[in-house]
């Protein structure tokens, strides 16, 4: 005998039907008619009354379905991204320093009242790298430190010592004792996709010095390689510098964010988070991230050599004019320096550039981004106008030159560009340090030259013609330098390095 088990109509339960009872109502053939004058007069069901089980209808409610509905939800909550959150999170560190700096007055009465110095606090994130305490952070979050401080997620509190700073792309080394710390897991930003999911982990607004547990704020990846000056866009977290080929994003990123990862779906980090653009002063969905890659390599090269040891290919680039939309693309050799892997490739000054290892440029930026995570050896594929084939240049280590501080300044003549020096002479810049003379040895050194407009130095902006001399005073023994400068309404970009 076949039944059907569990059918269920608003909340009663029919545990047993025979189909036979279905059999009972129905003709033998399309030719017989069976006389039927109710159940009580069927014969099939007469003889069923013995072998089959009662009809039974129950009220309880079906407990069984609750449950599995119950788990369902459980399990829809279990997201990707809550998996993501839970690798990484516990490699996330909060990130204290202490600095003494200058105090600031309104007018000149609170000079007699107020100390000439005082001690500030600020926060940051970071990441472990390596089990053994090495943290990855941004130079602005420990720039002038005093001390610095790492809190891990599960409360512990280390002394961290600097291992080493790129100030170029905002990365600074730490160390902590520990040891068999949790080390979150790298990515790549190769294959990076837009629109797929990102976290952003960190300490915003330093809510980590109360409690423990990084922030997590999730987005999307908005877009890639995108070259910004965080001072052009008003207010952010860090407004000073220049950054390239950085991951754009929208997952909430605030103050105190930076130096912590960005992560994606799977639980693996791509970023370091450095910036946000706002006008408002918090996020407004303009975050970026400086891409993993290149922090890891950063990093190796802090460790093992105490330095970012960059490759050069001896091109330095200019805009070229925009088009009727304001759109430019390309840019123009402006110089090539004797020697050099450009100076030996069949590359004439004025020679348009359209592509550098397959992404278009729009100006300077796009160059020197595709410049900064070179190293000797490496290779750059250079598209010219015009040509059919590209050509291939192979990085060497960039080169060494050697300038006594007295001299630069000596050799250099600055004026502080104003209101009416910026219409005379047509530049864009608000502010910076106007190029009224220079040496040519120190022309060719620097690559600057009468007429240009320092608006940087290092990761600083320029005011005034004052604070680049300040600057230049100020420097150690030796080190790399990043000029930052515009000419002919364009941005452009120097490195050298220097000794006393």
């Amino acid at each position: 005998m076949k039944i059907v088990r569990g059918w269920s109509v608003r909340g009663f339960s029919i545990k047993w039907v025979p189909v036979l009872l279905l059999m009972a109502c129905a003709p033998k053939n399309d030719g017989d008619e069976v006389p039927y004058a109710g159940l009580d007069t069927s014969p099939i069901l007469a003889e069923l009354t013995s072998v089959s089980t009662p009809l039974e209808i129950v009220t309880e409610p079906n407990q069984e379905r609750t449950e599995f509905s119950t788990y369902q939800l459980s399990q829809s909550r279990n997201t990707a991204i809550v998996q993501a959150a839970k690798r990484v999170a516990p490699s996330v560190v909060s990130i204290s320093v202490i600095r003494t700096g200058r105090t600031r007055t309104t007018s000149m009465w609170e000079n007699f009242f107020m100390p000439p110095q005082r001690r500030s606090v600020g926060f940051g994130s970071g990441v472990i790298v390596r089990s053994d305490g090495i943290v990855i952070t941004n130079d602005h979050v420990i720039a002038d430190a005093e001390q610095i401080r790492v809190t891990l997620p599960g409360g512990g509190d280390f002394d961290a010592e600097l291992i080493g700073t790129d100030p170029l792309a905002d990365i600074a080394v730490l160390v902590i004792e520990g040891k068999d710390l949790p080390v979150a897991p790298m990515g790549t930003v190769e294959g990076l996709m837009i629109g797929e999911w990102a976290l952003a982990i960190g300490n915003p607004l330093g809510m980590q010095a109360a409690d423990t547990e990084p922030t997590v704020t999730a987005g999307v990846i908005s877009a890639v390689n995108r070259n910004i000056v965080p001072s052009a866009y008003g207010e952010s977290e860090n407004s000073e510098g220049f950054y390239f080929g950085m991951i754009q994003t929208d997952a909430s990123i605030n103050p105190g964010n930076s130096g912590g990862p960005l992560v994606n779906a799977i639980g693996e980090v791509i970023g370091i988070n450095t910036s946000i653009i706002s006008r408002s002063g918090g996020s407004e969905g303009l975050g970026f991230a400086i891409p993993i890659d290149r922090a890891l390599k950063i990093t190796d090269d802090l460790l093992s050599l105490g330095e970012v040891q960059r490759a050069w290919v001896g091109l330095e680039v200019e805009p070229v004019e925009a088009d009727a939309w304001g759109r430019t693309r390309g840019v123009r050799i402006s110089r090539i320096a004797p020697g050099s892997p450009g100076d030996r490739a069949p590359l004439e000054p004025g020679d348009r550039l359209l592509r550098v290892n397959g992404r278009a440029l729009t100006g300077p930026l796009d160059f020197e981004g595709a410049l900064l995570d070179l190293r000797s050896g490496d290779h750059l594929e250079i598209l010219v106008e015009g040509r059919s084939q590209s050509i291939l240049l192979e990085a060497e280590q960039f080169p060494s030159i050697t300038a006594e501080r007295v001299t630069v300044l000596r050799d250099l003549e600055l004026v502080t560009v104003t209101p009416e020096i910026r219409g005379e002479q047509d530049i864009s810049s608000e502010q910076g340090a106007l190029v009224t003379g220079v040496s040519d040895q120190l022309s060719r050194q620097l690559g600057i030259m009468v007429g240009d407009v320092i608006i940087g130095i290092d990761q600083i902006i320029v005011a005034s013609a004052d604070q680049v001399a300040s600057i230049f005073d100020s420097l150690g023994g030796s080190g790399r330098i990043t000029l930052h400068f515009e000419r002919n309404r364009g941005y452009n970009m120097r490195q050298f390095y220097w000794r006393r």
